[in-house]
C-alpha cells in the first residue's frame, strides 16, 4: 500500500513538472504572462511566480526524468515506526481530478478489502450447513443492511443545488436519513426501516406512523444504533415477518442473516429466529441486499423523484422549480420510496441471493437488478431534459449515477456537526413538531403500538 501511495504522489509531481516545464516553453516563445495564463486557464500571477522559480524546478525535473535512476522504498519492518496514512482532503481531491482531467474517480472500500476466500468458505461450508440442518425454505431466509440517503438532493451542477450551496443556514441537500431495507430469498421485501433525525416532522403532522410505508424510528444522527436496531428487530420485523409466513402457510423458523456493522447489537433473539452474522470484509461479494438491490432501489427513487417535479409541472401553469423544490417535503419522499420498492419485482430480488444461496434462484426468470438500475438512470436523464434549466438539460447518466453512489460515502465531522445543530425558526420547516401539541391519553397511534405488542406474546 506505501508504494501504490508514494508512485500515486511521484506521478502527481512528475504531471506537475511536465505543465510548469510547458510553461516556460509558451514564455520563451515571446508570449506575455497574460497569454500564458488564458492558453492554461490559471491566474496571471502564478504565471509570474513560476517563471520566478525557473532554476529550481528545472533542477528538480531533471532529478525527476532522470531514466538512469533509481530509487528503491522500503517498507519499515513491524519494529520501525509506522507511517501515518496518506489521508487527500475532500477539496484536495476534487482540485486533483479538475486539473488531471478525471472524471467519476469512485472509491469503492468495501470491495477493495473484500475476502474472497472468506466468502467462498461460508458460502460453501458455514452457510450450506445451517440451511441443512435448519430445513430453511427460500421464504423463511431473510438479510438486512442499512444505506444512506440524502433524500432531497439533486446532480451537484443542478441550478437548485448550486444556488442553495450558497445560502447560509442548513443544507437540505445534506439532509440524511438511513433505509434499513430487508428481503428473503423467495423475493419478498418487508416494510424497511427508516431513521430521521426528527421525531415529528412538521409534513407528518396529525399522522398515524403506524400507516406509512416505513417503520419510522429517529434519532439525531440519523443512523442505526444498537437500541434502534433492537428496535427494528421487536416491533418490525417479528410482526411483519409473522404476517408474511403465516399468509404462506409456513412455521415461523426463521434465519436472519446481518453484517458486522457497529450498529447491529449481538443480543438480537426471538423464539424461532437464528441470528448469523456475515464474515467480515465479504458485504460486497455474497450480502444478498449488497448485490444492487440497494443501487437499483436508489436509481428508481432518483426517477421517481423527477418524475414527481415533471407532473407538477405540466399540471401548474405558474410552477416555479424553487418553490416546488422547498415544499418537497419528507411525505412526499416517503410516497417515492414506497412506490420504488414496489417497482422491485419478485424475480429480480431473488436473483439477488444468486451468490449465497444458488440453489435457492436457479430458476428466477425476471430481469437483473442491473438492467433495472439502468433503465432507471435513462429515464431520469430523459425527465432532467423535460425539466430544463441549468445542469438539467445537458444531465447525463454519470450525473445519475455520481448522485446514486454518492450516497454510500461516509459524512465528514463538520457535516455530521452541521446536521446536527440546532437550527434557527426560518430552517425549521422540517424541523420537529413541539410535542406539546401532541394529544395525550389513549391515542390511536398508542392503541396500535399496544396491539401489535399483544400480538406478539401469542
Amino acid at each position: 500500500m506505501l508504494r501504490i501511495v508514494l508512485s500515486f504522489c511521484r506521478l502527481v509531481q512528475l504531471c506537475t513538472y511536465v505543465k510548469q516545464l510547458g510553461k516556460f516553453k509558451i514564455i520563451l516563445e515571446g508570449k506575455s504572462y497574460a497569454a500564458v495564463a488564458r492558453h492554461y486557464g490559471i491566474n496571471e500571477s502564478s504565471v509570474r511566480y513560476i517563471k520566478k522559480d525557473e532554476k529550481n524546478i528545472r533542477t528538480t525535473a531533471a532529478v525527476n526524468f532522470n531514466t538512469n535512476a533509481k530509487r528503491v522504498v522500503t517498507v519499515p519492518s513491524a519494529a520501525d515506526k509506522v507511517p501515518s496514512a496518506f489521508n487527500a482532503s475532500k477539496g484536495w481531491f476534487e482540485k486533483f481530478k479538475k486539473r488531471f482531467g478525471l472524471k467519476n474517480v469512485c472509491l469503492h472500500g468495501e470491495m477493495a478489502s473484500a475476502d474472497t476466500a472468506e466468502a467462498e468458505a461460508f458460502v460453501n461450508n458455514k452457510f450450506k450447513a445451517i440451511i441443512e440442518e435448519g430445513g430453511y425454505k427460500p421464504e423463511q431466509v431473510f438479510n438486512m443492511d442499512e444505506t444512506a440517503l440524502f433524500w432531497k438532493r439533486m446532480p451537484s451542477r443542478t441550478f437548485i443545488m448550486q444556488e442553495e450551496a450558497k445560502a447560509p443556514g442548513f443544507k437540505v441537500h445534506k439532509d440524511r436519513l438511513t433505509l434499513a431495507m430487508c428481503g428473503n430469498a423467495a423475493g419478498f421485501m418487508i416494510k424497511p426501516g427508516l431513521i430521521y433525525r426528527s421525531k415529528n416532522p412538521r409534513a407528518l403532522k396529525n399522522k398515524n406512523k403506524d400507516d406509512l410505508p416505513v417503520y419510522w424510528m429517529y434519532n439525531a444522527k440519523a443512523w442505526m444504533t444498537k437500541a434502534l436496531n433492537l428496535d427494528w428487530f421487536k416491533n418490525c420485523f417479528i410482526p411483519e415477518v409473522k404476517c408474511y409466513l403465516r399468509g404462506k402457510g409456513l412455521d415461523f423458523k426463521v434465519l436472519l442473516l446481518l453484517d458486522n456493522a457497529g450498529g447491529h447489537g449481538n443480543d438480537l433473539a426471538y423464539d424461532g429466529v437464528q441470528i448469523e452474522f456475515l464474515p467480515p470484509n465479504t458485504t460486497s461479494l455474497i450480502q444478498p441486499m449488497d448485490q444492487g438491490v440497494i443501487r437499483a432501489f436508489k436509481a428508481l427513487y432518483t426517477r421517481n423523484t423527477l418524475q414527481h417535479l415533471v407532473d407538477a409541472m405540466d399540471s401548474d401553469q405558474d410552477f416555479s422549480l424553487k418553490d416546488y423544490w422547498r415544499g418537497y417535503t419528507i411525505a412526499l419522499c416517503l410516497q417515492n420510496i414506497q412506490r420504488a420498492i414496489q417497482e422491485m419485482k419478485t424475480e429480480t430480488l431473488k436473483a439477488c441471493w444468486k451468490k449465497l444461496w444458488l440453489e435457492a434462484v436457479q430458476n428466477a426468470t425476471g430481469g437483473s437488478l442491473d438492467e433495472v438500475h439502468q433503465s432507471a438512470v435513462e429515464t431520469a436523464v430523459n425527465l432532467a431534459k423535460q425539466i430544463g434549466g441549468d445542469g438539467f438539460n445537458d444531465m447525463s447518466p454519470d450525473d445519475i449515477n455520481a448522485l446514486i453512489d454518492g450516497d454510500a460515502q461516509p459524512l465528514t465531522d463538520a457535516e455530521l456537526a452541521e446536521m446536527t445543530k440546532p437550527q434557527s425558526d426560518d430552517e425549521r420547516e422540517e424541523g420537529e413538531e413541539d410535542t406539546r401539541d401532541e394529544e395525550e391519553g389513549l391515542t390511536l397511534g398508542r392503541l396500535a403500538t399496544m396491539v401489535r405488542m399483544l400480538s406478539l406474546r401469542r
